[in-house]
């Protein structure tokens, strides 16, 4: 499948790597690499934030562990390939509803709470985020709510 996946990104295009991907793993990428970015915020991707951002890609978007793993990979090389969030963050705003957005910003905030704790460069990215994906502060509030870690 990562095979099948790299050969279609091998293009020249629209991606940051260079890549012409289809309209649907274009939406999942950017989905990805969003999810990425605030999982890597805090410099300590975790394997707790790496276990949620993997479920979260294959239950959203009803893939295998393989699709899920590929996914994963290229959206890393994608991020690694970005100077910012905007064309990720434009991408899901052209595509998804607003509470297909929320469901994102719900994600976003699954990601940040994988270890239990919400770190100042983490509430900095959620915020920018938010703003980015016009989600509106009370339900980026909403979001968090559902997520944040019991005493």
């Amino acid at each position: 499948m990562f095979e099948r996946l790299k050969s279609v990104l091998t293009q020249p295009g629209a991606s940051t790597t260079g890549a012409v991907v289809d309209d649907t793993q274009r939406i999942r990428i950017a989905t990805a690499v969003i999810l990425l970015e605030v999982a890597n915020s805090d410099d300590d991707f975790s394997e707790e934030e790496r276990d949620v951002v993997f479920s979260i890609l294959k239950d959203n978007f009803t893939l295998s562990d393989e699709e899920a793993s590929d996914l994963l990979a290229v959206s890393a090389e994608e991020r690694e390939g970005s100077i910012d969030m905007w064309h990720f963050a434009n991408t899901v705003n052209e595509n998804y509803s607003e509470k297909e957005k929320d469901k994102v910003m719900e994600s976003i905030w699954r990601v940040i709470y994988a270890d239990g704790r919400l770190d100042k460069y983490e509430d900095h990215i959620v915020h920018k985020l938010a703003a980015i994906l016009h989600i509106p502060h009370s339900k980026m509030i909403e979001a968090k709510l559902k997520y944040l870690p019991g005493d």
